[in-house]
């Protein structure tokens, strides 16, 4: 119950009216339609909302009639992700209806007390939404006031739940010429006064997600008039803005739910809904042992590290070399060397025993380099690649010369010169370390994205292979569940090969050399093929001319040649597969070998012949 100084004589009366049916507690918020109450119904003792038309507005029986009708309707329907209504009744002067409590807060508190949501929970809620408006359109209710107060968050779960559909109508029916709604979200239809209906709701769902990610919606203004004109006749404003970084797959959708012609959105909120998952696929979680290699284990020393441990490891060499001669400093140099390899041999033979392959790798890099980009983008700051090139330039050239100058000490015995240009130069390889640092710091994925270079490339491939002869054995079996397709059939390949007798891998040749091409090149066609896809939906389908025409044709190339490729390795395991049971001969697989070799080669020129799919991506 409210102090009693702050007691709202509306309060007081609508409480006398439903005595001893609920027990009022306190207004949980008020908007045009009604004003809403937290109570406990008494007969079944829990907490409930009810919502209560005001009594000026009760007296008009047009606006009591739609109240009871609209209400009415939405107690009709039953969704996880639609507040239920458990009741629409009247009480002396008052109309109401009662819902389900929700512990939880709106949509809009959660993103104005701490900010826009990070893509990936911004689309689980958007998902939930178009789900919920898809099974109200399917009972033939538009709910009309789509925005961010009317999507709860519970607490706990965080499960987004629609509510008040107290401007809702029946697909159809709604008066004509009526506008109803609020301005910022509202479609350019329902802002012209004409018949609103299931793509409006998209149109209002697309504004709001265009609030949950930037922090303010589409269009503002200086009134509900200039809002209105906007939303009817302004184009849309661009989705990226300084402080965000939306997932392209994301960003298309909104822009997609934000046209102007009805036509032009998604026809249904249910295809939308499941257009979200794909976004959702797209992101998929990375298995946290991928993550702690990435973050961790995967980092022997960062960059500065490797730096300073290099100058100090030779400045320490030429001190032996002084006093123990060359036969010391070659066995302290070997472990020197030695000992980075060691560790990230290590590190390899546990991911390994943990059913991980070094392939997947490049999911877990990628998705920390993007989730760092999108932390550094959100926090406002700017790159300085220019400032933080020439602190490195600074800091190895001036290691280089610090170096050079102490192997000349050992040959020439040049105390002065060691005295003289050692500290200077040291002065200057510490001065460029922490310049450098200080910007890195502010750019923490370019660490990641060397690692990546080191953990993918030559050498990582090289620390892989010996790991695996010195026990890198999965423990529980492979962890795939995270994995594409064409990686895993690569992997399963690879395994199904390593198993066979050393001869009969000498006999078939390098087939884990043309697997990984073979996967390679699925990934770089899978998402080519996404860009084209991606670019050609921004213009439409409907898009006209040769250009069109030929990067349709490109893309549809793109398609049919990740199902050859993807299938070609299909061949290889199954191959592979009926070797080890004796169901067919080595050279049977060698010619299949062999036809995989080609299919790669064929791919490898189609994709090194694509300048003009690049041009058109970049335009």
């Amino acid at each position: 119950m409210p102090p009693t100084s702050r007691v709202d004589p509306l309060f007081v009366e609508f409480q006398l009216a439903v005595a001893g049916r609920y027990s009022l507690d306190r207004e949980l918020g008020r908007g045009g339609m009604g004003i809403v109450y937290l109570a406990r119904d008494v007969q079944l003792d829990r907490h409930v909302a009810i919502k209560v038309l005001p009594p000026e507005r009760g007296l008009d029986g047009d606006v009591r009639d739609r109240f009871l009708r609209e209400a009415r309707l939405a107690a009709k329907l039953s969704h996880p992700n639609i507040v239920p209504i458990h009741a629409v009744d009247e009480a002396a002067q008052f109309v109401f209806y009662v819902m389900a409590y929700v512990d939880g807060e709106t949509l809009a508190e959660r993103v104005r007390t701490r900010g826009p949501m990070a893509a990936a929970e911004a689309t689980k809620v958007l998902r939930e939404v178009a789900w919920a408006l898809g099974h109200a359109h399917a009972q033939g209710v538009v709910h009309r006031d789509v925005k961010p107060e009317n999507i709860l968050l519970e607490r706990g779960t965080g499960r987004a739940l629609v509510t008040d559909f107290g401007i809702a109508a029946a697909a159809g029916t709604e008066d004509a010429g009526a506008v109803a709604g609020t301005p910022e979200y509202m479609s350019p239809e329902q802002a012209l006064g004409h018949a609103a209906d299931a793509r409006s709701d998209i149109y209002e769902l697309g504004a709001t997600a265009f609030f949950v990610c930037t922090g303010r919606p589409p269009f503002t203004g200086a009134g509900a008039v200039d809002v209105l004109a906007k939303q009817v006749a302004a184009p849309t404003p661009a989705l990226t803005v300084p402080g965000t970084s939306i997932p392209r797959g994301l960003a298309h959708l909104i822009e997609k739910c934000l046209v102007k012609e009805p036509a032009g959105r998604p026809q249904s909120a249910l295809a939308l809904a499941e257009q979200l998952g794909a976004v959702v696929e797209e992101r998929r979680e990375i298995p946290a042992a991928l993550r702690a290699f990435v973050k961790r284990d995967g980092r022997i020393l960062s960059t500065a590290g490797v730096l300073v441990v290099g100058y100090i490891g030779l400045t320490a060499l030429v001190a032996i070399g002084m006093t123990a001669g060359l036969w010391a400093v070659a066995l302290v140099g070997a472990g020197v060397l030695i000992a980075p390899l060691v560790a990230m041999v290590s590190a390899a033979r546990k991911l390994l025993r943990r059913g991980f392959e070094l392939p997947d790798l490049r999911l877990a890099f990628d998705h920390e380099i993007q989730q760092l980009r999108e932390e550094f983008h959100a926090a406002g700051l700017q790159e300085r690649l220019g400032l933080e090139a020439a602190a490195t330039g600074v800091a190895l050239v001036s290691g280089a010369l610090a170096i050079t100058l102490n192997v000349l000490q050992v040959f020439f015995d040049s105390g002065r010169m060691a005295m003289l240009g050692t500290p200077l130069l040291m002065f200057g390889v510490v001065g460029g370390l922490v310049v450098r640092s200080m910007l890195r710091n502010r750019r923490p994925y370019a660490a990641v994205q060397g690692w990546a270079k080191v953990w993918l490339g030559r050498l990582g491939r090289a620390v892989f292979a010996v790991a695996r002869r010195l026990g890198g054995r999965p423990q529980n079996g492979a962890a795939t569940t995270h994995r594409a397709t064409e990686l895993a059939i690569g992997l399963a390949a690879n395994e199904l090969f390593s198993s066979l007798p050393r001869d009969t891998r000498k006999r078939l040749g390098d087939v884990p050399g043309i697997v990984d091409s073979l996967q390679r090149d699925a990934e770089t066609l899978r998402g080519h093929h996404q860009r084209l896809q991606d670019a050609l939906a921004d213009a439409g389908e409907s898009a006209t001319g040769d250009e069109y025409a030929t990067v349709r044709r490109m893309r549809d190339e793109l398609r049919d040649r990740h199902r050859e490729v993807v299938s070609t390795l299909e061949r290889m395991r199954l191959d592979l597969l009926r070797l080890h049971a004796g169901a067919v001969s080595v050279d049977g697989v060698t010619t299949q070998v062999g036809l995989a070799g080609d299919v790669a080669q064929e791919v490898r020129r189609l994709l090194e012949a694509r300048g003009e799919l690049e041009r058109f991506l970049a335009r």
